[in-house]
């Protein structure tokens, strides 16, 4: 099939590629000429594990190509998929003014039959929206069907994702649309759910938001445990190994983060309220998330006297690992607020890949440490924010030999209490009963 993907970020990128590995012909457009120049000099905007190797080996066999001319790409298609940003506003409702502009660039050159997918994730009744904007600026003489497709790509595994689907959603109200998108996904191999576009929309906001609630959940649980002496990890095993419960996403730390779920999370609340529901409990998987990561400064001070002429590191800044992406990272509210609770606080910080973005976000705050061992040499305490594997195996014996004292405070639970114990680290994690190196044993 003849394939537009507009947007080349993490959805658009991700798709279009992929959608051309399956050997369909894809043209990925976007208004960002710099970008699409990178791209096309096989230079990556975004770091997505396989990707570069699937662009590359697409694009020479000519199924692949990026322009920033909307009239080729609308022309030469059959499927237009719309995979735009849909940022929050500052009061949480969902930002559509992208996906509404591209509707007008597909209104201007639509020459024949279309199916129109939102991929984006859009409110209900965008599928709506962006029909009627075509229809009134120009695109009513041209047969076209809107359909949704929700994406449910993780980021660091979004290539793996899209070829190892759970399940295709597919939105519409027309069998021709249906037919046309079941054939494209049926390559796949993977359950197909059809349903009605506003259905087809609320399906990714509830699968987002019931995700965020696990991981507020077991947040919960797990300061809780703290408070009664109990061990997280033995607890969500026991309470996960129920297939009704199930394991995924009951790992207790530091919070969410990244586009995705604070995002849907506080759209599908602004949605709600605008309907005149007030969907309490979504709003308390946010409160919970939204102060998680603070348990990391709490820990801090029960171990260091003197925060504020104290040197520390910070291990991880991405929102989670094989990703860049630090937008809502617990690393940058974590440094933020480090430097305003104690402006004299010395800070180095060490992430594999998003270290730039993190420049680019608070600028030289910080000290940008080349490795590991420079992050920590002589730190009177290491943060571990986001568990790279990098991070884990670099060990705790190394770690202890290199800090000031050994002072590990651990967000994400990556180490086991014996080992900390055994070693004599002072070790806090999420959940767990803290490690004493004085008394090198767990209390």
């Amino acid at each position: 099939m003849n394939i537009a993907v507009i947007g080349t970020g993490y959805v658009g990128l991700t798709s279009g590629v992929c959608f051309a590995e399956l050997g369909n012909s894809v043209i990925c457009v976007d208004i960002d000429e710099k970008k699409i120049d990178r791209i096309n000099k096989g230079l990556m905007p975004i770091y997505e594990p396989g990707l570069e190797e699937l662009v590359s080996s697409n694009r020479s066999q000519n199924r692949l190509f990026f322009t920033t001319d909307f009239k080729v790409a609308v022309y030469n298609s059959d499927i237009i998929i719309i995979a735009v940003g849909t940022p929050s506003l500052e009061d949480g409702d969902v930002d559509v003014s992208y996906v509404e502009s591209a509707a007008k660039e597909i209104a201007k050159y639509i020459n024949n039959y279309k199916v129109i997918v939102n991929k984006s994730t859009v409110p209900v009744g965008t599928g709506e929206l962006v029909k009627n904007i075509i229809k009134n600026t120009g695109g009513e003489q041209t047969h076209f069907d809107v359909a949704s497709v929700p994406e449910f790509l993780r980021e660091g595994t979004a290539v793996k994702d899209f070829f190892n689907s759970e399940r295709i959603v597919i939105g519409t109200d027309s069998e021709r649309a249906k037919s046309l998108l079941m054939e494209l996904h049926s390559s796949l191999n993977t359950f197909i759910h059809t349903t009605d576009i506003r259905s087809a929309e609320l399906i990714k906001y509830a699968a987002n938001s019931f995700l965020a609630m696990k991981i507020s959940f077991i947040n919960e649980i797990a300061n809780l445990a703290e408070t009664l002496g109990g061990n997280i990890n033995d607890i969500a095993e026991g309470i996960g190994s129920d297939s009704r419960i199930g394991r995924k996403f009951l790992s207790a730390g530091i919070g969410f983060g990244g586009a995705c779920f604070p995002k849907d999370t506080n759209g599908l609340i602004k949605m709600a309220e605008k309907a005149g529901h007030d969907f309490r409990m979504l709003q308390e998987v946010v409160n919970i998330n939204s102060n998680q990561y603070k348990k990391m400064i709490e820990k801090l001070n029960l171990e260091i006297d003197n925060i504020q002429q104290s040197s520390i590191a910070i291990l991880g800044l991405s929102f989670k690992p094989n990703t860049d992406d630090i937008r809502d990272a617990p690393s940058i509210k974590l440094i933020n607020d480090l430097l305003t609770l104690y402006p004299g606080v010395k800070i180095r910080v060490y992430d594999p890949i998003a270290m730039s973005g993190v420049r680019n976000s608070i600028g030289e705050k910080v000290v940008y440490s080349e490795n590991i061992e420079q992050a920590v040499t002589n730190c009177d305490a290491a943060l571990i924010v986001t568990e790279w594997n990098e991070i884990i195996e670099f060990g705790l014996e190394r770690y202890k030999n290199l800090l000031k004292q050994p002072v590990i405070i651990d967000g994400r639970n990556c180490f086991d209490l014996v080992s900390a114990s055994n070693l004599g680290i002072t070790y806090h994690s999420i959940g767990r009963k803290p490690v004493i190196a004085e008394r090198q044993e767990v209390v």
